[in-house]
């Protein structure tokens, strides 16, 4: 019973930290762009609407979720309301797991809550791709928010970290594919740079892969593809939970 518990105190410190108004105000922003785009556009102003529309609210899902973990440890931590609760009889996985699981959940309400005004503009199938897609990506940050959170206790270092790691997968396709551009000339310097980058890009997520705004412009992807990417979300998730988990286990000794 515990877990559950730990997980409605999550949700509970959130409603009343205001995260509820900052997501209103990213719908809002978010409505504001889409008219703004839909004015200036010539052509395909539906298509702009969608993919500048998902490119804000994914961005706004993150940040929030990176910001409200990283918040609410901290907190905990100086006032010491962690110490209070690890004095309790309960696992400490459970004291981990249990907020890593409210965390997640948090996630994947505002998942739902930002896949809603995408409905305006782009089919219910693809929309519905997204905000699984999305809900997993927000599970995978939450869980880095919880691992820097607890090993860093420092609220800007933790955000930072959780960042830019995040940009980090984000981007490491793009970096991939101007690190194996023609443009420069061969060199030890550069082979070496490039191999560095392909070992990076081995232990970081695939989060280009995910959460796709083109999925809302021509539609949903295979089934297939879609498992595989949210199966290999689920899998660095698990990864950054079981090391948070190994980490907080060594402090709480």
């Amino acid at each position: 019973m515990a877990a559950p518990i730990l997980i409605r105190l999550i949700l509970l410190e959130a409603r009343r930290g205001g995260l509820p108004w900052l997501a209103a105000a990213a719908l809002l922003a978010a409505l504001a762009l889409a008219g703004f785009v839909s004015a200036a556009a010539l052509t395909e102003g539906r298509m702009l609407q969608a993919a500048s529309m998902a490119a804000l609210l994914r961005a706004c899902a993150v940040f929030l979720v990176a910001a409200q973990v990283v918040s609410s440890v901290s907190r905990e931590i100086a006032d010491k309301g962690l110490e209070a609760m690890l004095a309790l009889p309960l696992p400490r996985r459970t004291h981990y797991l249990g907020r890593l699981a409210g965390f997640a959940l948090l996630g994947a309400a505002l998942a739902a809550v930002f896949a809603l005004p995408l409905l305006l503009v782009a089919p219910p199938a693809a929309v519905t791709a997204w905000l699984v897609s999305l809900a997993c990506e927000t599970a995978l940050v939450a869980a880095a928010a919880l691992f820097f959170a607890m090993t860093l206790a420092q609220v800007v270092p933790a955000i930072a970290a959780t960042l830019g790691l995040y940009l980090l997968a984000r981007a490491m396709a793009a970096i991939q594919a101007i690190a194996a551009g023609g443009a420069a000339e061969p060199s030890f310097a550069h082979t070496l740079a490039k191999r560095a980058i392909d070992v990076i890009a081995l232990v970081l997520p695939r989060l280009d892969a995910a959460t796709r705004s083109d999925w809302l412009l021509y539609g949903a992807p295979p089934m297939g593809e879609l498992a595989a990417v949210l199966g290999a979300l689920a899998l660095y998730a698990v990864l950054l939970a079981v090391a948070g988990l190994v980490d907080f286990q060594r402090r709480a000794a």
